[in-house]
């Protein structure tokens, strides 16, 4: 089945898609990611669908594409929301029909192929607008997974940190590597870069710090020393209404408190029942 991840950039989506992956009965087969809004239209119909030698300038040799050379196995197609409507036809037929049509092809060839999509766009709303195929929504949406920003999943912190440590080679246990101190900074920032940006902090003092213990003295000064985020940031710049900056305010307690309705009512001074009313109006 296919798997639509939807989540902000840098939540993860692409390491949850590597996990799918390898507990699948294809993990032994190849997996194949794409950022689609990192290339042209052509560029990616030529990547994906492969091309015959002369079908557009440049093509100087044919080329198989990605989906038949991971025949059997994943492609993950980051960014999906950003693809042309063209492109998003082709696509379609690959999910409906099993093969795929080289650009300057007319015959089509089978394959056996898992689609894990991306994106950090609202597709509804973009369906809605007329901006993605609904058909394709619908195919990509079978499996569907939310990723929150890691701001408001707080607790997946010292498990990911475990996960980097590993992957640079170092035991997973962030208790013994990281200080008391150091610790509880890095899981009360904010991490306005998400997952990603927590990874490259982690090989960053990995590689700084001198010692086997990591104390906050060699993390960065925006995560030693946060500067507090305005609450009206994401606000249009014309005048917002009360009700409207309230609850930004309320939303800002809520990221500083990952999440938590009991503690963010604490902190502004009101029952839990009024502030689920505010959240929920």
């Amino acid at each position: 089945s296919t798997v639509l991840i939807q989540g902000e950039s840098g939540t993860g989506k692409e390491l949850v898609a590597r996990y799918i992956f390898n507990a699948s009965n294809r993990g032994q087969r190849p997996f194949v990611p794409v950022n689609c809004g990192a290339l042209t239209e052509t560029l990616l119909e030529s990547e994906l669908f492969g091309h015959l030698k002369g079908s557009f300038t440049g093509a100087l040799s044919s080329k198989d594409g990605l989906f038949k050379v991971a025949s059997g196995g994943t492609i993950f197609l980051d960014e999906i929301g950003d693809t042309s409507p063209s492109f998003q036809v082709r696509l379609l037929r690959v999910l409906q029909e099993r093969e795929i049509t080289p650009v300057g092809s007319t015959e089509p060839l089978s394959v056996d192929i898992r689609i894990i999509a991306a994106t950090n766009r609202e597709l509804e709303n973009d369906v809605e607008a007329g901006r993605f195929r609904r058909d394709l929504y619908y195919r990509l949406n079978v499996i569907p997974i939310f990723m929150p920003p890691l701001r408001r999943r707080r607790e997946d912190i010292p498990l990911l940190i475990d996960y980097f440590l590993e992957r640079n080679g170092e035991e997973a246990d962030h208790g013994e590597r990281f200080t008391p101190a150091a610790l509880e900074k890095l899981e009360s920032y904010h991490w306005p870069g998400n997952v990603r940006e927590l990874e490259n902090v982690i090989e960053q003092v990995s590689v700084l710090a001198p010692s086997k213990k990591i104390g906050d003295e060699y993390l960065p000064d925006k995560i030693r020393n946060p500067v507090p985020q305005n609450f009206v940031d994401d606000q249009p710049k014309a005048t917002p209404t009360l009700d409207t900056v309230e609850l930004a305010y309320i939303n800002w307690v809520m990221d500083q408190v990952g999440g938590s309705k009991k503690e963010a009512a604490r902190i502004l001074g009101i029952d839990p029942s009024t502030l689920y009313r505010k959240l929920t109006r």
